[in-house]
C-alpha cells in the first residue's frame, strides 16, 4: 500500500503535511523503517539533552517521544474503530495536555524507547490485519471524516515530523 494512492479526501486539510512529507512510500515498509529510524537517532542521548528545551514552552525530547507514542496509540484505536465499520464520531484530544500529564521527564529514556518500540510493533500488527476493504473504511474523528489507511500515513508522519524537528532543533 502507497501513500502516493491516498486521495485529499481520505484525512483532514490539519494532516496534509505529515503525507506529503512522506513522499511515496509503502505503509507496512516505513512502520518499520521509522521505528529504527527514531530509536538510532535518540537511543545514545545523555540525559542533559533528553531534558533540553530549545525554547521556553517547547516540549523535551522525552517529551516528544512519549507525545509520539500518545498519539500514535490514539490513531491506531481510531483505526481500529474505523476497520469496524464504528459510525461514531471521535473526540479529539489536547496534546499539550497529554504531555504535561504524560510525565515524560521523569521515566527512564530507556523504558520510553521500549514504550514505542511495543506501541509500534502492536501498530504494525493492527495494519497488518486489515484487508484492502478495511483500510478504504473510514470514520469520523474530531469531527473530520478519515481513512483506515491515511490514519497509518498520518501515525507515520507524524512520527517523522517530530524527528525531523528532533534533528533540527535539539542535535
Amino acid at each position: 500500500m502507497n501513500s502516493a494512492h491516498l486521495n485529499k479526501s481520505e484525512y483532514a486539510p490539519f494532516y496534509s503535511d505529515y503525507i506529503k512529507a512522506l513522499g511515496e512510500v509503502d505503509l507496512h515498509t516505513v512502520l518499520n523503517s521509522s521505528l529504527e529510524d527514531l530509536i538510532t537517532t535518540v537511543n545514545q542521548l545523555s540525559e542533559e539533552k533528553l531534558t533540553y528545551r530549545y525554547a521556553d514552552g517547547k516540549w523535551t525530547i522525552k517529551e516528544l517521544v512519549q507525545h509520539i507514542i500518545d498519539a500514535e496509540r490514539i490513531l491506531s484505536y481510531r483505526a481500529l474503530r474505523f476497520s469496524r465499520n464504528d459510525a461514531t464520531n471521535l473526540s479529539g484530544f489536547d496534546e499539550d495536555w497529554y504531555v504535561t500529564y504524560s510525565n515524560g521527564n521523569e521515566r527512564n529514556f530507556k523504558d520510553i524507547l521500549l514504550e514505542f518500540t511495543q506501541v509500534r510493533n502492536a501498530t504494525i500488527s493492527l495494519f497488518k490485519s486489515f484487508t484492502p476493504e478495511m483500510f478504504l473504511m473510514n470514520g469520523s474523528a474530531n469531527n473530520s471524516d478519515m481513512t483506515v489507511r491515511a490514519l497509518g500515513f498520518i501515525i507515520v508522519g507524524h512520527q517523522m515530523h517530530h524527528l525531523n524537528v528532533i534533528k533540527e532543533k535539539y542535535l
